[in-house]
């Protein structure tokens, strides 16, 4: 049986999941905004990362329909949760990396 830290690793996802959270902790972003944000991350992987966030039920993606489609990404309460446990980490590393 999996312990808490492999769970909350499981919905959380892969390494480019804790910079998307970074990102929409401080509110609705869109696609474009999330990649310019993240340095390095292909939009293969930024997909993939907010289609696994959202399947987990930590992000919301809302699709308007203008031309070109809008799409936007926000926090569910399940993500903002995370934000205290995402501080931690920052603090830590402040201090120790």
């Amino acid at each position: 049986m999996p312990c808490s830290i492999e769970k909350t690793l499981d919905v959380i996802g892969g390494k480019w999941a804790f910079l998307v959270l970074r990102e929409l902790f401080g509110g609705t972003k869109r696609f474009g905004e999330l990649q310019r944000n993240i340095h390095n991350i292909s939009p293969t992987a930024l997909t993939n990362t907010l289609r696994h966030m959202e399947e987990k039920g930590v992000l919301e993606r809302r699709v308007y329909p203008t031309v070109p489609v809008t799409v936007e990404y926000t926090l569910t309460p399940k993500g903002e949760d995370l934000h205290p446990i995402i501080k931690g980490m920052k603090l830590w590393a402040a201090k120790w990396a």
